[in-house]
């Protein structure tokens, strides 16, 4: 069982890293195995809508970092996203990413954990965690939920860590998350494949 974590911060060593750090310890001590990929400052595209994907099994983009976490993806358990808030929501280049990486991969998602985190100085962190969460619950993921929003707040690693209630959620997220891996994988090992996936039905307000 794994977990595949997001640092979507152009920092990588900075406040949404420790955030993060903290969940994949946690994480750690539950049995789960853990990876933390930086987007950095890497260029990240925004999705086309070529639809070319849907050809290809894979973004037509193929040659960045999107195309080296789809099959990390792919193979987890799990998945944190955390992001700094940038105007009330998250970083851009997370989007992008996000965008393509869930809407380009065939492969179906459900039942694996979604968890957000969301790092501030001061607010904005609600509005980021909404728009973080809405890629899981299109995908079926389940989402892992700490005892209040999953944020920390403060302008350094050292304030992050100096916030205990913060901590506190990001210690409770990792728990709460490595035993919803564990409790699915206990499912699937006695009663086989999880939940069947139904065909997509497709409507707008025309037809």
């Amino acid at each position: 069982m794994n977990v595949l974590l997001i640092n979507g911060s152009p920092r990588p060593n900075g406040c949404t890293a420790t955030a993060l750090g903290i969940v994949a310890q946690e994480l750690q001590n539950g049995g789960i195995d853990t990876q933390i990929v930086n987007i950095g400052t890497k260029e990240v595209r925004g999705c086309i809508s070529c639809f070319k994907c849907q050809e290809l099994g894979h973004c037509v983009f193929s040659n960045d970092l999107v195309s080296e976490l789809a099959h990390k993806f792919e193979l987890a358990d799990g998945l944190v996203v955390g992001s700094p808030v940038y105007y009330a929501s998250a970083n851009g280049s997370l989007i992008s990413l996000l965008d393509r990486l869930f809407f380009s991969t065939p492969f179906s998602k459900a039942m694996k954990v979604g968890a957000a985190v969301a790092s501030a100085r001061r607010a904005g962190t609600t509005a980021t965690l909404d728009e973080l969460n809405k890629y899981f619950t299109l995908a079926e993921m389940p989402i892992a939920s700490s005892r209040y929003w999953n944020e920390v707040h403060g302008n350094t690693p050292e304030q992050v860590m100096q916030d205990e209630e913060g901590v506190q959620i990001m210690r409770v997220l990792g728990r709460n998350m490595a035993f919803l891996i564990r409790a699915i994988a206990a499912e699937r090992e006695r009663n086989g494949l999880p939940p069947e996936v139904q065909p997509r039905i497709n409507t707008n307000f025309i037809r």
